[in-house]
């Protein structure tokens, strides 16, 4: 099917009013299918934007923010000026910290103010820290949402920290070995956590032959090594070689 039978689907369950079915056809689809259609529909006049948000929430929570993230930003917009503070909490809530920053780079002073003051302290600290590099730089790209093990850990422990903090990674695939001063060590991939012994000590089977990126590198450079290597997470560091986030293949595709 095409975008165009997928808008005309959600059109012709909307104006039926028949919603649960309207939900359970919007679950089988992607989130950017959705965020097309939207636009779409927005775009012909055949959805006015008190359906846009009608519509909206009939998304389950996380299919929300991840159709929400693949909305452009006067789409965004729109939605962000419909919503109680309470949605616009729980959106942000779910969606993954780069995504966030991508949406406030777009917005108004105003909406920036608004998704600011609805995000809890911790994550606006980790939105400033990321917007504070420069726009065409690895660390604007970057997300700090990954997964760090201590190199004295066992496989057993680190999927006790995997189970713990994975749930809001961005990927858990690749996990970093970092020291005390947050020093990139190493790597680890779930697939050789899975094939070890669970005894086994971390510093005896991570890689330490680390492709890393700077924090001011350009992105594009960045993204064109994804493209050559079929990376699918690059770690980030400053100067002093301290782990601050990670690159993914989504944002790397982003750029390129």
């Amino acid at each position: 099917m095409t975008n165009l039978d997928f808008s005309e689907k959600i059109l012709s369950l909307l104006q039926d009013k028949k919603y649960a079915a309207l939900q359970k056809y919007l679950e089988t689809l992607e989130p950017a299918d959705i965020a097309e259609c939207m636009t779409d529909l927005l775009d012909d006049g055949e959805l006015e934007e008190r359906d846009l948000l009608r519509l909206f929430r009939l998304l389950p929570k996380e299919l929300a923010a991840e159709t929400f993230a693949e909305m452009d930003a006067d789409l965004q917009e729109k939605l962000i000026g419909g919503f109680t503070d309470k949605e616009l909490s729980e959106v942000l809530q779910d969606m993954f910290l780069d995504d966030t920053v991508d949406v406030i780079e777009e917005m108004p002073a105003s909406v920036v103010k608004r998704i600011l003051k609805a995000v809890d302290s911790d994550t606006r600290k980790s939105i400033n820290q990321v917007l504070s590099y420069p726009e065409d730089s690895a660390g604007s790209i970057m997300t700090i949402e990954y997964v760090d093990l201590r190199p004295a850990m066992t496989v057993a422990e680190a999927f006790a920290r995997i189970r713990e903090t994975g749930v809001d990674k961005e990927t858990i695939y690749i996990c970093y070995i970092i020291g005390p001063t947050r020093k990139l060590l190493g790597l680890v991939s779930v697939r050789e956590l899975l094939l070890a012994a669970p005894d086994t000590v971390l510093r005896d089977m991570m890689e330490t032959n680390i492709t890393a990126v700077s924090t001011l590198d350009d992105r594009e450079d960045v993204a064109n090594l994804f493209a050559r290597y079929d990376y699918t997470a690059l770690p980030v560091v400053d100067k002093e070689n301290r782990l601050v986030g990670i690159v993914t293949v989504d944002d790397a595709i982003d750029v390129l």
